[in-house]
């Protein structure tokens, strides 16, 4: 398939809203691609990649800052949402839960969604709420699809056999759902990402 957004396109990316509420959102029509995982597996760092910029998804330094659901617009109708990590906070687990209770009401309300990239720490992949998401995705018949992010911590030989590992896995789990690897350092796994977001806004 021919890229219908071509990169540079991606690059006039621009944040329309937020909220912590469903609800309270932006405009629901046409469509979005959300970006969803634990909070410390670089979401942010992924939308600053895919659109050139360096401040458009806030990177914290501190993981489980992002408390909102936070839009971009590419054009007219075609959005990235960037959701709150989830599974981070250890002392407070009234706010973890209710940080992934904010996602599982996007999921069940937006009607414009369409894809989902789940974001795992290529060290550490496939932990337990990223299976609850993932089969919870499943049942609504949601595509999705699974970034490795942090590769260049790895060698390579390292993130192949880790990628081989959670491709093997997931594979168990459903055959529809692809994998691959991702560095925001090195823009590695950028055009895989291009091409999905691309397949997803257009068939």
């Amino acid at each position: 398939m021919n890229t219908l957004i071509n990169k540079y396109i991606f690059y006039h990316t621009k944040f329309i809203g937020c909220a912590s509420d469903v609800d309270f959102l932006p405009y629901d029509f046409g469509i979005e691609i959300a970006f969803a995982g634990y909070s410390n597996v670089g979401k942010s760092s992924v939308l600053n990649t895919i659109s050139n910029q360096s401040k458009l998804s806030y990177t914290s330094k501190i993981p489980g800052r992002t408390h909102t659901i936070n839009i971009f617009e590419i054009i007219n109708g075609i959005k990235l949402v960037d959701l709150p990590g989830y599974g981070y906070v250890k002392r407070y687990k009234i706010f973890k839960n209710e940080f992934f209770q904010i996602l599982i009401n996007y999921f069940k309300k937006r009607r414009s969604l369409k894809g989902i990239f789940i974001m795992m720490d290529i060290r550490n992949p496939l932990k337990i709420l990223d299976y609850e998401l993932i089969n919870f995705l499943l049942h609504r018949n949601m595509n999705i699809y699974v970034l490795l992010t942090k590769s260049d911590k790895l060698s390579v030989y390292q993130q192949n056999n880790q990628l081989k590992l959670v491709h093997e896995k997931l594979q168990k789990i459903n055959k529809n759902i692809e994998v691959t690897t991702f560095s925001s350092l090195k823009k590695t796994g950028i055009n895989h990402v291009y091409h999905k977001l691309n397949t997803w806004f257009f068939t």
